[in-house]
């Protein structure tokens, strides 16, 4: 039995390039709204951290209604970092609309959610997003794509797949590349035509793959997913399993049950087949279960979620600015808030340490832990985390380690500069093409040769470079490759920074830190372009005498001192050094903080060794 009164989508494509934009509109114009009412621009990124950063991290859920149809739409996340979102969301929609720049054209996180649509059989919608910019390139856009599904080996009735031509911004969209649309009709049309209702036996007994899962501190947990088979309803008995794990089997009961109406969860006493649901108060239930009758234990497979390839450990604060700052402090606060956030994120893997202060965190790469290490200071938690590092396998007896595909968009006055930082990283050309005056690179690249090499890239490129990339496969290991040709500024004792012990420190490289600012011994003040650690003491004080006035402080003059983001700190990190993070300071420090301690410990001790001041 088919339920025409629902369609099931899920929006993905690569980063920015409109997806949570057109989800907007389609509320919009899907009567979401009232006509007075103010909107935000895209109003699906409700977290703080995506609207600052103009990213989507979590998927999340809405519908809107269209001639009668209630249309369940699922924004997903275009960064890389966050595939593992769309992987689990995929699961519980019968199509996708595969939404294209229709300047960029195809990038590399398309690629890989559609070659994950595909496996599953998904029907496919193409949109041909910002139709309105003056570069657009709709033909060449088109053929790219078709190329697309061709090398993923799409099968005829997915290569047939309708485009629609539409701009977010403006809310226009047709079917003909020719001619501009006046609204969304042309794009509701589409979904209705083109992805199928969902199926399934109304009367059998109750199956629904939980696909999302989240903690509320009012109902407990929400498990999200879509019914496949029979009707659920509040006060039924059921059991929770699993398809993998066939030990789990637990009973429970139906409390409170939500449906999707715009931006709202809205109460029901009772959901058939083909509805997203969010149900309430299962204590035991996860990402990948099974909600079924109690009378028929039938477990549905869950998608295999990409395993992590990057590591950084995290651990309990032990500078000696420890607990002035956080709330939570301890290693059972961090214990519990990391598991916590791995049950919701499944592409989040954390184990304990080799102490009880310690947690190793796996996650997709440098983006996907800044964004846990950035929402955890603001809810209050202080801790450190170590340098991260890549996840080795062995394969075949061959250590083995995980390799990028990176793409990157470059002037053509740049390629030079480019092309000797990706030989150093290890990294393998595929291939060049000329592009309006800019030069697009395709590289393999070890994963740990990424690592500090954004930031570098934006110096070479003036700006103007972009970098995108997405995990390849694991392949042998590449060599050694040298992360670091600078070192650290290290302040020499605990104080205050003053402006004459900045005055002298500058002269031997960057500084992080401006004047008033409290320091320790073992904290990194600054970087030192000529390589190697270099100890200096921004905290010392002009000696006055009857030749000194304390007014002659003023003709010093102090270079602004670089401002490190939480991504530039945890670039920055070297073997040696941990990133203190708390919810009012980030500050890099030595792993030992005792200069003597340092060196004994490097088996470099040097006699009559000068602290530089």
């Amino acid at each position: 039995m088919k339920n025409e009164n629902i369609r099931n989508v899920a929006i993905i494509a690569h980063v920015d390039h409109g997806k949570t934009s057109l989800v907007n509109e389609m509320l919009k114009q899907g009567n979401v709204f009232r006509e007075n009412q103010v909107v935000a621009d895209r109003v699906m990124d409700n977290i703080d951290l995506e609207r600052e950063r103009g990213i989507t991290i979590m998927s999340k859920n809405t519908s809107c209604l269209y001639n009668g149809t209630k249309i369940n739409i699922v924004d997903t996340p275009g960064h890389a970092d966050f595939g593992g979102e769309v992987e689990r969301v995929l699961k519980m929609v019968d199509g996708v609309l595969l939404v294209v720049d229709a300047f960029e054209g195809p990038m590399p996180q398309t690629r890989y959610v559609l070659e994950k649509a595909l496996a599953l059989k998904l029907k496919v919608v193409v949109v041909i997003n910002k139709i309105d910019k003056p570069d657009a390139r709709l033909k060449e856009v088109v053929d790219e794509v078709l190329e697309l599904f061709l090398e993923l080996d799409a099968d005829e009735e997915q290569l047939n797949s309708p485009f629609v031509f539409a701009s977010a911004r403006l809310g226009i969209a047709s079917t003909d590349m020719n001619t501009t649309g006046t609204n969304f009709v042309p794009l509701f049309e589409t979904i209705l035509k083109h992805i199928p209702a969902p199926e399934g036996d109304e009367k059998g007994p109750l199956q629904m793959l939980i696909s999302s899962a989240e903690h509320n501190d009012y109902v407990g947990k929400l498990a999200v997913g879509k019914i496949t088979r029979g009707e659920i309803k509040v006060g039924q008995n059921i059991i929770v399993c699993n398809y993998h794990d066939s030990s789990k089997a637990v009973k429970a009961k139906i409390v409170s049950l939500f449906t999707y109406e715009g931006l709202k969860r809205v109460n029901t006493d009772s959901a058939t087949i083909g509805e997203i649901v969010c149900v309430a108060g299962i204590d035991n239930v996860g990402i990948g279960d099974t909600i079924c009758a109690d009378t028929n234990v039938e477990p549905l497979e869950f998608v295999k979620i990409a395993e992590p390839s990057v590591e950084m450990t995290f651990m309990v604060n032990d500078s000696p600015f420890a607990g002035k700052e956080g709330k939570f402090v301890t290693s059972r606060h961090l214990r519990d808030r990391l598991y916590k956030e791995a049950v919701k994120d499944l592409s989040l893997r954390v184990t304990d340490g080799d102490t009880a202060e310690k947690f190793k965190v796996c996650g997709r790469g440098e983006m996907h832990l800044s964004i846990l290490i950035e929402s955890m200071r603001r809810d209050g938690y202080e801790f450190q985390v170590s340098q991260p590092r890549v996840l080795y396998k062995m394969i075949d007896g061959k250590k083995c380690e995980p390799i990028d595909k990176l793409y990157l968009d470059v002037p053509a006055d740049c390629v030079g500069t480019v092309m000797n930082k990706m030989g150093v990283r290890k990294a393998e050309l595929l291939g060049m093409t000329p592009h309006n005056n800019r030069m697009r690179m395709e590289f393999l690249i070890p994963s740990r040769g990424l690592f500090g090499f954004k930031s570098e890239f934006l110096t070479d490129t003036r700006g103007e470079g972009i970098i995108n990339s997405v995990f390849h496969d694991y392949e042998p290991y590449k060599g050694e490759i040298n992360r670091r040709d600078y070192g650290s500024l290290i302040a020499h004792e605990d104080g205050e920074s003053i402006v004459y012990g900045l005055y002298n420190a500058q002269e031997r490289g960057e500084l992080f830190i401006g004047p008033g600012v409290p320091v320790y011994a073992g904290m990194v003040v600054g970087s030192n372009p000529k390589g190697g650690d270099l100890v200096v003491n921004v905290c010392k004080r002009k000696h006055l005498s009857n030749m000194r006035a304390s007014g002659s402080d003023e003709a010093l003059r102090l270079t602004p001192p670089r401002l490190m983001s939480l991504e530039d700190c945890i670039e920055f990190l070297g073997d040696d050094e941990y990133l203190e993070v708390t919810p009012k300071s980030i500050r890099i420090r030595k792993t030992i903080l005792d200069h003597n301690m340092r060196l004994r410990e490097r088996g470099k001790i040097l006699r009559g060794e000068v602290v530089v001041d």
